[in-house]
C-alpha cells in the first residue's frame, strides 16, 4: 500500500507541475493589452487612426500634386455678346464678341482628380491629405502639452496640499469658468488686427492652439490631484518616505506612474475634442486660411452665407472632409473607451 501511495503522490505532483507549466501568468500590462484587443470597437478605432495617419503623412508621397497647386480649366466662350450697328457705308453690321479664357472653377471628379477641384482650382483629394496633417499634428501637440502641465501642477497640488493645493485649485476653478470658444474668437480678432509682419495669417492657428493649451490643462490637473490624494497614503509611499528620497522623486517616480493609465485614457478622449476645436476655428475663418489646407477650411466652402450652390451641387467639396472629421473623433473616442474598460480592474470581459 505504501508503494501505491507513493506512486499516486508522484503522479499527482507530475500532474500539478505539468498544469503549472501550461498556465502562464500574465502581467498587468499584458492583461490590459489583452482586454483592449478583445474589444471590437477599440480595434475599429485603432484601424481608423492608423489609416488616417497613413493617409495624411504617407499619402502625399505617392501623389504628383502639391497642396497649393492650381489646375486651370480651359473654357471657351463661343458667343458672349453681340451688337448690331450701321457702318460708315450705310450698311448694317452685327458684332460678335467671341473669347477664349481660363477659368479656375470647380472641376468634376475624374481619373486625374479623384474628388475634383475646388473653387480655387486645387485638387480636393490632395488637400484632404495635407489637411489631416494640420488637424492631427495640432491635436496631438495640444493634448501632449496639456498633459505635461496638468501632471506638474496636479502632482504638486495633490502631494504638498495646504496653501499650494488651495492656490493651484483656485487657478483651476478660474480656468474652468472661461468660455473657451468665445475667448478664442475674440483672441483671433485681436491677432488678425496685428500687422502681417508681426502676426502672419498662417501662424494664427498655432497661437490659438497655444492659448487653448494654457487653459486646457485644468481638467488634467484636477484628475491627477485626486488620484495622488488617494495614492500618497498607500503603504508603498510610506516605505518610500522612510528611505528618505526627495519629494520630486516620490511624485514623478512613484505617484505619477500609477496615474498614467488614467492619463492615457484622458489624452485619447481629449484628442477628438481638439480636432473639433481646430475644425470649428478653421470653419469660422479664424484658423488655417487658404491656400493652406485644413478640414475645417474645406468645409467652410459650403457656408450658406456664401451661397447655396456649393452646398447643393458640389458635395464632393465638403462631404469628404466632414467624413474624415467624424471618423477621427469617433476613432479616438473608441480607443479611449477601450482603454478605460481595459484598465478598469472591475471589468470581467
Amino acid at each position: 500500500m505504501s508503494k501505491e501511495n507513493n506512486t499516486n503522490v508522484q503522479a499527482a505532483e507530475l500532474e500539478h507541475e505539468s498544469l503549472s507549466d501550461s498556465v502562464r501568468a500574465l502581467s498587468p500590462t499584458r492583461l490590459v493589452v489583452k482586454r483592449f484587443f478583445r474589444s471590437r470597437l477599440s480595434m475599429v478605432g485603432l484601424i481608423i487612426i492608423v489609416f488616417l495617419f497613413l493617409f495624411s503623412y504617407v499619402g502625399p508621397l505617392f501623389v504628383p500634386y502639391r497642396e497649393t497647386q492650381v489646375f486651370p480649366i480651359p473654357t471657351e466662350v463661343k458667343v458672349s455678346t453681340s451688337e448690331t450697328f450701321v457702318g460708315a457705308d450705310g450698311e448694317k453690321y452685327q458684332y460678335y464678341d467671341v473669347s477664349t479664357g481660363v477659368d479656375n472653377y470647380r472641376a468634376a471628379p475624374s481619373k486625374d482628380h479623384w474628388l475634383g477641384t475646388d473653387t480655387n482650382g486645387m485638387d480636393v483629394f490632395v488637400r484632404l491629405m495635407y489637411g489631416g496633417r494640420i488637424s492631427l499634428t495640432l491635436s496631438f501637440l495640444v493634448v501632449f502639452l496639456e498633459t505635461i502641465l496638468g501632471v506638474i501642477f496636479g502632482g504638486m497640488s495633490g502631494y504638498f496640499g495646504g496653501k499650494i493645493d488651495m492656490l493651484i485649485m483656485r487657478i483651476v476653478d478660474i480656468l474652468n469658468c472661461i468660455p473657451t470658444l468665445p475667448v478664442l474668437i475674440v483672441l483671433s480678432s485681436v491677432l488678425s488686427a496685428l500687422p502681417v509682419s508681426v502676426m502672419p495669417v498662417s501662424h494664427r492657428i498655432y497661437y490659438l492652439m497655444g492659448f487653448l493649451t494654457l487653459i486646457g490643462w485644468a481638467g488634467t490637473a484636477r484628475m491627477v490631484r485626486g488620484q495622488i490624494l488617494s495614492l500618497r497614503e498607500q503603504e508603498y509611499m510610506v516605505a518610500a518616505e522612510a528611505t528618505g528620497i526627495s519629494a520630486k522623486a516620490k511624485i514623478f517616480r512613484h505617484l505619477i506612474p500609477n496615474v498614467m493609465p488614467q492619463l492615457i485614457v484622458q489624452m485619447t478622449l481629449g484628442l477628438g475634442g481638439i480636432i473639433l476645436y481646430e475644425a470649428t476655428l478653421s470653419y469660422l475663418g479664424l484658423g488655417v486660411q487658404i491656400p493652406r489646407a485644413a478640414w475645417g477650411t474645406m468645409i467652410s466652402l459650403a457656408d450658406p452665407s456664401k451661397g447655396q450652390s456649393i452646398l447643393q451641387y458640389y458635395p464632393n467639396l465638403w462631404i469628404p472632409p466632414g467624413i474624415l472629421i467624424v471618423l477621427a473623433v469617433l476613432a479616438f473616442n473608441f480607443v479611449g473607451d477601450g482603454l478605460r474598460d481595459a484598465i478598469d480592474p472591475k471589468m470581467k470581459r
